[in-house]
């Protein structure tokens, strides 16, 4: 199992750098070119949540994100060290409904998008920050081509 981790200011202009470096990963971890798109959108829409998650809860601890390489998959996990006020363990749908979402609907709206473009997503909130890991499935190598002889 391969890990790269990207630490960074809870800058809005670093969500990019981000997007660019999971979908870098993506490709090299084997999920299909297809989903790299959605790839960039999900962890843009996530990064951007932690980011203002830090920024309303005057957190100065970057914004963490994991890149796991798996034999089958490849996972991204968001990490925010922003308060919630309850800790959950819930599919995004659930989490939608949680007391913790900001009051101007940007939490929901970004976890709305999120499920909407990876079919597998787990959030994990407690008092002293948030994950989000979201899933896609890889495909083996493939080799060359081979001489001809």
């Amino acid at each position: 199992m391969a890990t790269v981790e990207l630490r960074f200011s809870a800058l809005p202009s670093h969500v990019r750098t981000a997007r660019l470096v999971a979908a870098s990963v993506a490709r090299r971890s084997g999920v299909d070119e297809a989903v790299l798109d959605e790839v960039r959108l999900a962890v843009g829409e996530a990064c951007t949540r932690a980011v203002g998650l830090h920024r309303n809860h005057d957190v100065s601890e970057p914004v963490s994100v994991l890149l796991i390489e798996e034999e089958k998959q490849f996972s991204i996990e968001v990490v925010d060290q922003a308060p919630h006020a309850s800790a959950t363990d819930a599919s995004p749908g659930a989490m939608l409904n949680s007391e913790d979402v900001d009051t101007e609907g940007e939490d929901e709206m970004g976890l709305a998008v999120i499920s909407g473009l990876v079919d597998d997503v787990e959030v994990t909130t407690a008092q002293g920050g948030g994950r989000l890991r979201m899933t896609w499935p890889t495909t083996p190598a493939q080799s060359g081509p081979t001489a001809a002889s």
